[in-house]
């Protein structure tokens, strides 16, 4: 039994200080695969270098985070494209959209996600979609530029019922991460009706650790937290949930 991260920020410095140790304990963990988005320009190299340190278990996503969408978008998005060009990644993302910071570039990250679903045809890539307070908007742009054989994941899904079954009809996965696990988030009772065909685990790490760890730096060795709370609320093993989820990230990355 293994499980796969297939979000989370390990290049970032919050693991400059221990950041072979927590590898180790991720095995440990039996997280044994790490897909790793890409935020902007900024943090592209040490992803990659995080990357050939660890072959076959760390993967690099290429894109442009929303929250980075600002009046260089244009020169980012080009940064993508060359590295594009050079070499294969796991993944477009992550990318998509964020009205909860910041909405001045609202119109410039709608350009910017149609761009990279077009790469993501282009390339024969999945997407990985950040949605923050604005999962029908991403919903509807995704629906305008489906295209057939478009694959993916919703990250860090918090969505209801309703937006679950449309994502899942356009052929993305639901990213499920330690939200699952706060006693108010709710998202619990949606995880409940969402078949487990359709979910796949994220840690978000460093962000948004699971409980009991919640307010702590997230990492990849707690992904079992999420695993055994899902299992709960399917009233299956984890096993189960290892091995679907699993099964589900390797259809969406084609690994």
């Amino acid at each position: 039994m293994y499980l796969v991260d297939t979000h989370c920020h390990i290049y970032l410095e919050e693991f400059d200080v221990d950041r072979e140790e927590m590898m180790i304990r991720s095995e440990s963990a039996m997280v044994n695969r790490h897909f790793m988005p890409a935020i902007n320009s900024s943090t592209h190299d040490k992803m990659m270098a995080l990357e050939e340190s660890y072959p076959g278990k760390c993967f690099s996503m290429i894109g442009l985070h929303p929250c980075y969408v600002k009046e260089d978008y244009q020169k980012e998005l080009e940064i993508v494209e060359d590295w594009l060009q050079k070499r294969r990644f796991s993944a477009i993302g992550e990318c998509g959209l964020d009205l909860y910071w910041d909405k001045t570039f609202f119109n410039q990250q709608k350009e910017a996600l149609v761009q990279q679903i077009s790469w993501a045809k282009s390339y024969d890539l999945s997407i990985v979609l950040h949605t923050r307070n604005a999962t029908r908007e991403t919903i509807d742009l995704i629906q305008k530029h489906h295209f057939e054989g478009m694959r993916g994941i919703f990250h860090c899904f918090g969505g209801s019922i309703d937006e679950a079954n449309e994502i899942t009809e356009l052929g993305f996965h639901l990213g499920i991460g330690g939200v699952v696990t706060y006693k108010n988030a709710g998202l619990d009772v949606v995880v409940k009706e969402i078949p487990l065909k359709h979910i796949v685990l994220e840690t978000d790490a460093p962000y948004l650790a699971p409980t009991p760890n919640r307010g702590k730096r997230n990492e990849p060795s707690m992904l079992m937290l999420v695993a055994e709370k899902i299992a709960f609320l399917k009233n299956c093993t984890i096993e189960e949930v290892a091995r679907t989820t699993t099964e589900n990230a390797s259809k969406v990355f084609r690994t």
